[in-house]
């Protein structure tokens, strides 16, 4: 076990505190990746030889630390590889290092549902399933050519190996800046459905507006539910799920469908929800992505008011172009 996925428990709306965090973890190991908007890979290969300690033996140092420095808790999941420790990390909680070995990896892997796989979406998952594949343990079992011919050439041999506990993956120092988000939390605790579609129509506009005046487009759509007291009915963590677009793309129109499609899949009926959070990561040039050419003329008409209504936020302030339903 040589990387750390650590999760903070950071406050709401205190995204500010991570690149604080990251410098503690930097005093361990140089190799450090961000993972916005509360955690983070880190490779203690050198750390377990210069220390003469172990990854879980060092994640206790890292915990206690992180409460005395900056009063914040976190959980830690510890694996060979960056995608053992990500998916560990979830069954860890505060106080609690959740450790996989080497030799444990596939045992680990198994049981869980194939969406449970880091990089295997919805639309994935339900053609796996379609053919009695809904465990990693049975998609491992599974020869190469039938994966390759369910899911393609290249996602099938990667779905194989990953499933087999082989993980090509490697913790890559980053900056903050290959994602964006914004948070909308409530004055109380918000049950109302309406509300919450209102607060996720926001955000999206909001980023979508970010991204456009940065010329980058998005691969993917993250969506972060807090509920009352940072519980979901019921206890534990907040609840995060992500969403790779069809295309990369700064459309807020395309942005918004993607947050209420993360949303209704959650099927949240009445909880109390604190607050609800966008992120849109993996950000690449404008220039350099590709558009589905339709021949749908509402599209091209939505994206030119778009570009219009850009202009006159630019000129007028953000609040002087907004949906009717933000206006209310």
């Amino acid at each position: 076990m040589t990387i750390l996925c650590v999760r903070f428990q950071l406050p709401p709306a205190d995204e500010a505190a991570l690149p604080r965090l990251l410098g503690l973890l930097e005093e361990f190991t140089p190799v450090v990746q961000a993972l916005p908007p509360d955690g983070a890979l880190a490779d203690l290969r050198g750390a377990e030889r210069y220390f003469g300690r172990t990854a879980v033996e060092l994640a206790s140092v890292i915990r206690v630390r992180a409460l005395a420095l900056h009063g914040v808790d976190c959980a830690i999941g510890a694996g060979p590889g960056p995608m053992t420790a990500r998916m560990a990390a979830r069954e860890a909680r505060p106080g609690l290092t959740r450790a996989v070995t080497a030799d444990g990896v596939r045992e680990f892997l198994a049981g869980r549902p194939v969406v449970a796989l880091p990089g295997v979406g919805t639309r994935t998952a339900r053609t796996l399933c379609e053919y009695g594949l809904d465990t990693l343990g049975r998609v491992a079992a599974a020869p190469l050519s039938t994966l390759q011919r369910l899911v393609g050439a290249k996602a099938g041999r990667d779905l194989h190996e990953r499933a087999n506990g082989v993980d090509r993956d490697r913790v890559v120092p980053n900056a903050l800046s290959r994602s964006l988000a914004t948070e909308r939390p409530f004055t109380r605790d918000e049950l109302d459905p309406d509300r919450h579609r209102r607060a996720l129509l926001s955000a999206a506009e909001e980023l979508g507006g970010r991204l456009r005046v940065l010329d980058t487009v998005c691969r993917n759509l993250t969506l972060t539910v807090r509920y009352a007291d940072r519980l979901r009915p019921g206890g534990g963590n907040p609840t995060t799920r992500t969403r790779t677009l069809p295309e990369p793309t700064a459309h807020s129109a395309a942005l918004t469908e993607a947050a209420y499609g993360l949303y209704e899949a959650l099927g949240l009926q009445r909880a109390r929800v604190r607050a609800l959070a966008l992120r849109a990561e993996g950000l690449d040039p404008a220039g350099r992505a590709s558009h589905q050419l339709t021949f749908d003329p509402v599209d091209e008409k939505v994206r030119r008011i778009e570009e219009v209504a850009d202009r006159l936020r630019a000129r007028f302030g953000p609040r002087a172009v907004m949906p009717g339903t933000l206006a209310a």
